[in-house]
């Protein structure tokens, strides 16, 4: 597990500088919203002395939670350091939003996280979002423990609880999740609830009461000790069943009693290789109390048997030109410079600030390094590749910031003053530039098309947008050029909602929400002809140009095609480009309900020129005339886009996916299975029809599907549709 080292405590247990990486623990905290992530690093800010009082989600008091949106929302929706000292080690505790709409949050946390502690509700249990999280963990081999909280709820059982854990996050291996301490309960109450005072730890077979407000150690009576050693038993089976000591089963099970000093080394060992996962129980610290149930046992098992950053890989990197380039000696302070940046926020009195982690190298104040994009052009993330001069350095503490004079590898720290720099970009020394492999994003699929309230909002909008793009990788920032929509795409409407605020509240610009337009087509659905005729007198030269046009459709992708058959110079040949641009002019602006004419061909059949009065700007004239009439002849087809969707989605809900999407007007065109009681259900759907397809999913499948689009082709709408469409039109 590495030497202890220097952490060097703030005030009070808020750690600031570590000196080493094997000093330092990365832990985000991973759970469904409303499962008490914050209120945990609350409790552990006060257990380790951080704090002198315990601050409460509902009274917008906790350090994670400091964003008045937050306040205003009670959860949180945006990652959050707080650095605390425990025994020598400085612990990051990385606090992540448990709501969906703020999974980039999340997946930042995981980035910049060694390990994880999984935090589950006795009374909510493990939702879908949370599994497919774990999942994840898993195929990197990600460290995990599991934190049951809530005990104090009416109906909460432990021993259920981390039955149900042991069945979601063990797999084919539940004796991997079992717990390392089971609860103390005090008398029960007249309501029969006997409520959680203390823990009873396994491999010690000590007794730790809490009910004073701080941990007391006893040893247990005798009519405690059978289901001590009943759980006990199996929990040391379990953590042999994962030591890399071979002749350790033969040991224990020849009758020989393994002494405590082995079984907690071979259990650290066995979390920090991601093998196995133990069950602990919290609770936050009543009012006026030093120290939150479960708090001391968990920073222990953070602290021995998390790992250090030293046993992490670095993710891969290459020059910015994608040649590779090994980092030979990983999280070495005094190794080339990689750092990451996982979070970029802006301040009113500061500007801009980002949360780094430092893979390789170390960080110091006013040095200056290398920027390199990370390739998210298509969501409005400028790519770029340059140097700038970093400004102060800080440990976050929620809110505060304390000033810093170095970061080394393995350790996380906000930097100053990096105006280019965004989310997901590294940072190098200048003379060594460098590009980390980015994490994965979801992909925001829920259109939000909006405008500025005023003029005044109007000049402020573009910059206020870049910011908010800046700052959110999930987000993407389109300018529609058909629709000429500004368009922000988001992952649910929470996450709309806090865009919308902090355009208000940090940026100051007013915006209006309007509705989302879909990029519509026009064609021709048979032949037709038009003749345009464009005949004007006035004093000087007149106006004269008159065309006969045919035009037929093509199949779609064709665009629009012009073929000149004009015969005996009725139209002189200077005049047939001003025809194809009058045509196509006309085309661009629509022939029916004002959409983009594409898949026709145009045929130029015959005209009428005069000597003096023909012009250019005539045979414009004429030709886009001559369209009009065309199309005023002729049957004209909407196009709308069509989308191949592809559906992740539990086995259980397959049905459910299947009738929507046809009730979306899709065709289902295949269905695989995808492994893990999933399968992968493609569709084509009309775009229109998806617009909210991000929300309803989620509602449909409990939070559990996952979903793609890709646009495909245009083809023609029902007519019923197309009918609704244009009275719609017309009414607005």
């Amino acid at each position: 597990m590495g030497d202890k080292a220097n952490a060097h405590p703030g005030a009070a247990g808020r750690a600031t500088a570590a000196d080493h990486p094997a000093s330092v623990r990365n832990v985000v905290l991973v759970g469904h919203s409303g499962s008490g992530k914050t209120t945990l690093v609350e409790a552990l800010a006060l257990t380790a002395g951080a704090v002198n009082r315990a601050g409460r989600v509902e009274d917008g008091g906790t350090v994670s939670d400091y964003d008045e949106i937050e306040h205003r929302q009670q959860r949180s929706v945006q990652l959050s350091l707080v650095p605390v000292e425990w025994g020598g080690y400085k612990i990051n505790l990385l606090d992540t939003p448990g709501y969906a709409d703020f999974v980039g949050e999340l997946r930042a946390g995981l980035r910049a996280a060694d390990a994880a502690l999984f935090v589950v509700s006795a009374s909510d249990g493990v939702d879908g979002s949370t599994r497919m999280v774990w999942e994840e963990c898993a195929a990197v081999g990600m460290p995990r423990a599991i934190v049951i909280t809530h005990l104090e709820a009416a109906r909460a059982d432990f021993e259920e609880m981390t039955r149900i854990c042991a069945e979601t996050f063990g797999g084919d291996d539940p004796d991997a999740v079992l717990p390392l301490y089971v609860p103390l309960h005090g008398p029960q109450g007249p309501d029969g609830h006997a409520p959680v005072t203390g823990l009873t730890g396994l491999l010690t077979r000590k007794l730790f009461d809490y009910s004073s407000g701080e941990r007391k150690e006893s040893e247990p009576g005798p009519e405690q000790l059978p289901a001590i050693e009943e759980a006990r038993n199996r929990l040391i089976e379990g953590i042999i069943a994962e030591s890399e000591d071979e002749t350790l089963m033969d040991r224990y099970l020849g009758g020989e009693a393994i002494d405590v000093k082995t079984l907690v080394d071979d259990l650290e060992r066995a979390v920090a290789r991601g093998v196995f996962h133990p069950v602990l129980a919290a609770a936050p610290a009543a009012e006026g109390a030093k120290q939150g149930l479960g708090t001391v046992e968990l920073l222990e098992l953070v602290t021995g048997g998390f790992p250090t950053p030293l046993e992490r890989e670095t993710p891969t990197v290459t020059t910015p030109e994608g040649r590779p380039r090994e980092i030979t000696s990983a999280c070495d302070p005094d190794g080339p410079l990689v750092a990451e940046v996982v979070k970029t926020a802006s301040d009113p009195y500061v500007g801009r600030i980002s949360l780094v982690r430092v893979f390789s190298g170390t960080l110091r104040p006013d040095a200056t390094v290398h920027v390199s994009g990370h390739g998210l052009a298509d969501r409005g993330h400028e790519d770029h590749d340059v140097d700038e001069r970093i400004g102060a350095l800080s440990a976050p503490f929620g809110k505060q910031q304390r000033s810093l004079t170095h970061c080394i590898a393995g350790d996380l720290a906000c930097v100053a003053k990096l105006n280019r720099a965004e989310t997901g970009d590294t940072l190098s020394a200048k003379d060594d530039p460098l590009l980390m492999e980015p994490w994965e994003m979801p992909d925001p699929l829920l259109p939000l098309a909006i405008q500025a309230h005023s003029k005044a909002d109007e000049d402020k909008l573009s910059q206020g947008l870049a910011r908010l793009v800046a700052e959110d990788p999930t987000m993407r920032l389109e300018q529609n050029q058909d629709t000429h929509q500004v368009v922000l795409w988001c992952l649910g409407e929470a996450h709309a909602d806090v865009a919308l605020e902090r355009l208000r509240s940090r940026y100051g610009v007013q915006v209006d929400v309007i509705p989302h337009r879909v990029p519509l087509r026009e064609t021709f659905a048979d032949r037709s002809a038009g003749r345009g005729r464009h005949v004007k007198q006035s004093g000087g030269h007149g106006q004269y140009a008159i065309c006969e046009i045919e035009v037929e459709p093509l199949p779609g992708g064709s665009g629009i095609e012009f073929v000149d058959k004009v015969v005996g110079g009725a139209v002189p040949r200077q005049f047939i480009p001003s025809v194809e641009k009058g045509v196509r002019a006309q085309a661009a602006k629509g022939v029916a309900a004002g959409y983009p004419l594409i898949d026709v061909r145009i045929t130029l059949r015959d005209g009428k020129a005069h000597s003096v009065d023909s012009s250019d700007a005539a045979f414009q004239t004429a030709g886009a005339l001559a369209l009009r009439e065309a199309a005023a002849d002729a049957k004209i087809h909407l196009l709308e886009p069509v989308a191949e969707v592809s559906v992740l989605v539990g086995d259980s809900y397959v049905g459910p996916v299947m009738s929507d999407l046809s009730g979306r007007r899709g065709r289902v065109v295949g269905t695989e299975q995808a492994g893990g009681g999933r399968t992968l259900v493609r569709a084509e759907v009309p775009e229109i029809e998806i617009d909210r397809y991000a929300v309803d999913l989620r509602s449909l499948s409990h939070g559990t599907a996952r979903f793609g689009r890709r646009y495909t082709r245009h083809e023609p709408m029902p007519s019923h549709v197309a009918d609704k469409l244009r009275e719609r039109t017309k009414e607005n």
